[in-house]
């Protein structure tokens, strides 16, 4: 692999600055990196997992960084912003910070190799394939979202979806991440999927995926899990969550009003010594344990609508 290194230029100031900080930045480079948690709120509806350095954070201060290949000339790059910065009066520290590539933006992809789940295969947007007869493929290409069917609690999704979408079902999907699961299901047969996740980085890559995939009637839109979910559709007939155990105890009190009595639902990411504490919420819930799969060190729960 060719590495090299690159610098990473960040400007940090005042929160109430951080347009004109932007502003700066882009005249030498559009692709900023920027760091503001004066938003932050841990009051989301289901009180989202944060990382310790977000909490402990100073909501005060804004940092703006942007890269610097090897072949461009970083001392005139750095003397342009600082005196920008000075001409704005902006109280602005530059720092810089030497970065080894890893050209993991290509490099990856020789290791993502097709994937078989049952009549489904999951395959690289990139790589040939012929399909044997039967067999239902589902071309991917996961960017920087999750989900490339390699990853067991995925896996495990795909698994209950192969065994219970039989055409015609109303399919919503919470953590959509890729889409790939969406996509399955309509390759499927379902009639119509709701796919959703809070992160628009994720939004935007499952609708590309879902455009490229050709599937009918596949919707995407950001939502903090149920808050934005379509209901004019509800009830639906089979709902899936690959996300964490604590965002799923959060999210199950909520989940039946979307689904039809008898509707299943497919729980994952849940690591294994939490699959009953996970089980247990399912009764008050509206819901009764059909089965569970593992794989490794996960398990993936099937539930029923009472």
């Amino acid at each position: 692999m060719d590495d090299r290194t690159w610098t990473k230029v960040t400007a940090r100031g005042k929160t109430e600055d951080l347009e004109a900080l932007c502003a700066v930045m882009c005249l030498v480079d559009p692709g900023l990196m920027i760091e503001d948690y004066s938003d932050f709120s841990l009051c989301g509806m289901y009180g989202e997992l944060a990382d310790e350095k977000i909490l402990c954070a100073d909501r005060t201060r804004v940092s703006v960084s942007l890269f610097v290949p090897p072949e461009k000339p970083l001392p005139e790059r750095l003397s342009f912003l600082r005196e920008r910065f000075a001409a704005a009066g902006l109280d602005v520290t530059l720092d810089c910070e030497n970065l080894c590539e890893e050209d993991w933006a290509e490099g990856w992809k020789k290791y993502y190799k097709p994937v078989r789940v049952g009549r489904l295969s999951i395959v690289p947007a990139w790589e040939d394939y012929t399909p044997a007869p039967g067999e239902v493929i589902v071309r991917m290409d996961p960017g920087m979202a999750f989900g490339t069917g390699t990853h067991e609690t995925t896996r495990l999704c795909l698994r209950l979806i192969e065994e219970e979408i039989r055409g015609g079902e109303k399919v919503l999907d919470v953590g959509c991440g890729s889409g790939i699961l969406s996509i399955a299901a309509a390759k499927l047969g379902a009639s119509l999927c709701r796919a959703y996740d809070i992160d628009p980085v994720a939004v935007g890559v499952a609708r590309a995926n879902v455009a490229d995939a050709g599937v009918r009637d596949v919707v995407c839109g950001e939502s903090d899990l149920l808050a934005g979910v379509d209901r004019s559709v509800a009830p639906y007939d089979f709902a899936v969550a690959n996300i964490v155990a604590d965002i799923l105890r959060r999210m199950l009190p909520d989940t039946g009003a979307l689904l039809r009595p008898g509707a299943r639902l497919a729980l994952s990411g849940i690591i294994a010594e939490r699959a009953d504490e996970i089980a247990a919420l399912l009764p008050p819930a509206g819901f009764r344990e059909v089965r569970r799969v593992e794989e490794n060190d996960w398990v993936a729960l099937l539930c029923e609508r009472l």
